[in-house]
């Protein structure tokens, strides 16, 4: 009985260490008992891998540097545009503060025509005459370095030169048309100044048509 218990305890703790850790193989005839190692990667493969990794980083790189002089060449286009903005656009606020000459030119003429005592005098008109003369002189000044009154006059109202202040019923034009100029507006260059305050054409309304025939009639009889 001791021998079978000792036969079957060694049968199975050979058993065993084939399970755990040992695999059994044919060689002709006898068997061999061997070791299972781990997987070795042969030497081209580790050679790809690395060509894999280095291609990868150059890639990265080449990336990178892309990117870094695209942002240099945006910076510079940046820096241009702003030093053209300044050589073209320096003045424009000089100019701006200058437009208010013409107005105070014209403020004087209206303040000088409604007076009373100066009324068709020989002094009133000289002074007028001058007046006009050095609106022009600076006018012209304005228009040499690009600074260029816009016509307003009988144009259609253009929400991007001008600027109505008022509406005015006439039915001679049609309506949104500028039959007024308040205030005279400029561009430098290509960009605007200060807008044309101008007063726009309106339909005459049914009421004032009918007061208006109305008038007529009783004029008639």
């Amino acid at each position: 009985m001791e021998k079978e218990e000792n036969q079957n305890n060694t049968s199975t703790e050979q058993d065993l260490e084939t399970e755990v850790g040992e695999i059994d193989v044919d060689v002709g005839e006898d068997k061999k008992k061997i070791q299972p190692q781990p997987e070795e990667l042969s030497s081209s493969e580790e050679e790809n891998i690395k060509k894999i990794t280095s291609e990868e980083k150059i890639s990265e790189l080449e990336d990178k540097v892309a990117r870094t002089f695209a942002e240099m060449e945006n910076q510079r286009r940046r820096f241009e545009k702003e030093k053209e903005d300044a050589y073209e656009y320096g003045g424009y606020s000089f100019a701006k503060e200058a437009l208010n000459l013409i107005d105070n030119l014209e403020r004087s003429k209206l303040v000088l025509e409604s007076d009373d005592e100066l009324k068709e005098t020989k002094a009133l008109n000289k002074t007028l005459e001058h007046l006009d003369v050095i609106k022009k002189d600076l006018i012209s000044i304005f228009e040499r370095n690009n600074i260029k009154p816009i016509d307003s006059i009988n144009q259609k109202l253009d929400p991007n030169f001008h600027q109505a202040m008022v509406e005015i019923e006439d039915d001679t034009k049609e309506p949104g048309t500028i039959i007024q100029e308040i205030q005279k507006g400029f561009t430098i260059k290509d960009r605007l100044l200060r807008p044309s305050l101008v007063g726009v054409s309106k339909k005459v309304s049914k009421k004032e048509e009918k007061n208006n025939k109305n008038q007529e009639n009783l004029r008639d009889k």
